[in-house]
């Protein structure tokens, strides 16, 4: 089974946000965005991708990656 991969930390580079800043735009605390910024979950919500997405004016795509197993 393949895996998702998060990019929010590029996106985030990318557009020159820091977390507590994105943190506070998308209402989420500062513990659980750095978690999902890290791959460490297992889920998101469709309203917080929306949140993120809005934030950072980008498309879930631009968040989120499939990668396929390697065998």
């Amino acid at each position: 089974m393949g895996r998702i991969i998060v990019r929010l930390d590029r996106v985030m580079a990318d557009r020159k946000i820091g977390l507590n800043e994105l943190s506070e735009q998308v209402g989420i605390a500062n513990v659980n965005l750095s978690k999902l910024k890290n791959g460490h979950v297992s889920a998101i919500r469709f309203s917080t991708l929306i949140a993120i997405c809005e934030a950072l004016r980008c498309q879930p795509g631009d968040l989120l990656e499939y990668a396929a197993d390697e065998t």
